[in-house]
């Protein structure tokens, strides 16, 4: 790779701005001054600038704790995008992995792995995502049951599938609905289609990829090496 180009993904600057800074003759390959940007940077060598090792980034993947009033979008032209809490280079190359409605909190996953995203939000792959539920009027006693079994959609063709209610606390209406697809406001449109109404909802699971308790809502983290691989399993 062109030494310019290394710069400017390790360090998400421009082509001009990468240019400069070879130039000033901050920028070493294994230990070895380079001032031309056309300079091919060898496999596996070590690039610094002023003294700070440069790194290209790979694949990247991150875990947002979503709070309400932010879009899962690059644009909006109401709310703002959830991008807005990243602070990372290049956030234009980002894409959700499966998006929450302006309303929702929880659990975002966010990437540029375009073929990791789609294991996660490909119907055919029927990767769990796990609910936390709060109601405006009770729990009644055939959720479950009905949930279980697929609810009939408004402007469906076929029932959801099999989805795992479970009660958390009945007095305050909180359940953990586990679902195995992503249709248009699907839990929502779930309990509606029961006759009842979501007050509150915040997404707590993907696959086996769990909100980290230590995140507050806007904050962030890169997921480990072992989280990642269990979207593949």
């Amino acid at each position: 790779m062109r030494l310019d180009k290394y710069l400017c993904d390790g360090l998400g600057v421009t082509r001009k701005q990468a240019t400069k800074v070879i130039r000033s003759g901050e920028v070493t390959v294994d230990s070895e001054v380079q001032k031309s940007g056309a300079f091919k940077v060898p496999e596996n060598s070590v690039v610094e600038w002023d003294g700070r090792k440069v790194g290209v980034p790979g694949p990247r993947y991150i875990m947002l704790y979503k709070p309400a009033d932010f879009v899962c979008s690059h644009e909006d032209g109401f709310n703002q995008t959830a991008f807005v809490l990243l602070d990372e280079p290049k956030v234009e190359n980002l894409h959700f992995a499966g998006r929450l409605d302006v309303d929702t909190t929880g659990l975002v996953l966010i990437t540029d792995d375009g073929q990791w995203s789609h294991r996660i939000t490909s119907p055919k792959h029927k990767c769990e995502k796990t609910y936390r539920v709060w109601l405006a009027d009770a729990i009644e006693p055939d959720y479950v049951e009905k949930f279980a079994q697929g609810i009939e959609l408004r402007n469906e063709r076929d029932a959801t599938l099999p989805a795992q209610l479970e009660i958390v606390n009945e007095a305050e209406n909180e359940v953990l609905l586990t679902i195995v697809e992503g249709k248009y406001h699907q839990v929502k449109r779930m309990f509606a289609a029961l006759g009842n109404k979501v007050d509150y909802l915040h997404r707590e699971r993907i696959g086996s990829i769990v909100l980290d308790e230590a995140l507050e809502p806007g904050d962030y983290r890169y997921l480990t090496e072992e989280e990642v691989e269990t979207i593949w399993k």
